[in-house]
Order: C-alpha cells, then structure tokens, then sequence
C-alpha cells in the first residue's frame, strides 16, 4: 500500500477566483482612470453594487441552509438528545462557500440541504450530515483533527475553521488533488492532504483529537482506534452499502477503553482501499 502528499503551494486566499478577477481588473483599470470624475459614477459604482448583490446571494443562501440544518436538527432531537447544535460549527457553514465545492452543474444546487454529485462516484455530503459529525467531534481551536474521504475538500474545510490542523486522506487521486488545490486557494493552509488508503489512518501525524471518517465501514478499522488520542472522539458511519447504516460515536477513554454510540441511520459510499 503505498501513499503519498499532494504537493500544496498555500496562498492567502480569500473569496472566489470571479471576485478576484473583478478586483483585479479594477485595481488595474483605476491607476489609468480614477481621474476622471465619470469613472466613479459609471464604472466603480455599478461595479461594486454587482458584487455586492452576487455576494449578498450566497451569503443569503448559506444563512438558509443554516436555518435548514437547524430545523433538522430539531427534528432529529430524539436521536441527538438535544435540538441545536455548537455555535461555533453552525458559524463555519454559515463561513465555508460550498458552491466552491461542487462541479460547475451542480453549483445551482450548491446550498440545498442534500449531498450532491461530485464524480468518480462519490457524493458531496449533505449539510445537515457535515454540520453534525463536525459537532459530535466537539472540536477545540488546537486540536489535530484526521479525516478519512477527503472528497471535494467541504468537510476538510468545515474543520479547518473550527481547530488548529487537519490531516486529511483521499483514495482517489483525481478528487484529492483537486481538493488539495481548491483547499489552498481558498486559503486553507491548515489542511495537509494526503493520497492513499485512509484504513490505516496517518501514524506520522498521530494521535489525533479527534478522527471524521466519510465513508461507511463494515467495521470500525482498529488503527484508527490506535491512533486515537485518550479523551478523543472518532465518528464514523459503520454498515454496508445496501443494509441500514448507523452514525456511530467512538470515545475512548484515559484508560483506553471505548465507549460507543449509535447517533441515527445514515447512508454513505462505502470505505474502499487495499483493506478490502
């Protein structure tokens, strides 16, 4: 089994690559005219009122998928003992621009409460999910965090709002370096990504606060146990692909002991890799 790091150059990045194309033909554009009295009428205004307008439209959406998530959260409360979820987690999807997440097609779809295709046959998890794995793992601002199923990069970027460095690891090559270069261009540099069979998790990096795994397992992988820190929690979607599948939290304790708990009935892709 072999595995290896996708090559990052991680830049201070922020919003997408059109408001960066927009500001930059601007900033160019205005050391040649910002004298002419018409150019702020004409052009800077109309300018800045469509960004605002294109900005406000995804900031309005992610403020509806939150509320969304909320509402299911709510729903879900027998399962979850509870009916809202960390602040700090809700925050991150209200912050992380999913449409950067998803193939151009799809990007219509991109704030709907529901997983979404991103090829190669893996899916983009709903939010609802996101939002509550990344809950379950109650994530400190230092903790080490390993995800298992880098996919898109959403979920690497959810938990790379909330703590201080995630390892993430993807099998298939083409989602990982693309993940990788949309992680660092949007200027995730806490995010290490790493190709290759995430079973046996990531001992250089180890032990982990916490381990999110994004693909469903027959079983839990008993090096990602090993690898968890005492105090740690992992959460991992355990089951096959067509029978029923459970969110399962995993705490283990200062002794090394575990204590599991099935959260609610979830469906996953299944864990692939060389384990198999």
């Amino acid at each position: 089994m072999t595995m290896k790091t996708v090559p990052c150059v991680y830049l201070p990045v922020h919003g997408t690559s059109s408001t960066l194309s927009t500001e930059t033909k601007f900033q160019r554009g205005a050391k040649v005219l910002y004298r002419h009295p018409l150019f702020w009428l004409f052009v800077t205004l109309p300018l800045m009122l469509t960004s605002a307008v294109f900005g406000d439209e995804y900031a309005q959406a992610r403020q509806q998928l939150v509320e969304d998530i909320e509402q299911d959260v709510r729903d879900t409360s027998l399962y979850l003992d509870r009916e809202a979820l960390d602040p700090r987690v809700m925050t991150a999807i209200a912050t992380v621009p999913r449409h950067e997440f998803v193939p151009a097609a799809q990007r219509p779809h991109a704030y709907a409460n529901r997983p979404l295709p991103i090829g190669h046959g893996q899916t983009i998890s709903q939010p609802y999910i996101v939002a509550l794995m990344s809950d379950l793992i109650k994530p400190r601002a230092d903790d080490r965090v390993l995800e298992l199923g880098t996919g898109s990069g959403y979920q690497a970027a959810i938990l790379a709002e909330l703590t201080n460095a995630v390892y993430s690891i993807e099998i298939i090559e083409a989602l990982g370096i693309t993940a990788a270069e949309r992680l660092s261009s949007l200027g995730y540099d806490n995010v290490t990504l790493r190709i290759g069979d995430g079973y046996y998790g990531w001992e250089e990096h180890a032990p982990f606060d916490a381990i999110v795994v994004t693909a469903a397992a027959s079983h839990v992988p008993p090096p990602l146990v090993a690898q968890l820190k005492p105090g740690g929690r992992m959460v991992i979607p355990v089951g096959s692909r067509f029978l029923t599948q459970q969110l399962v939290l995993i705490e283990k304790q200062a002794d090394g002991q575990l204590i599991t708990r099935q959260i609610l009935p979830v469906k996953f892709v299944p864990l692939t890799g060389e384990h198999d």
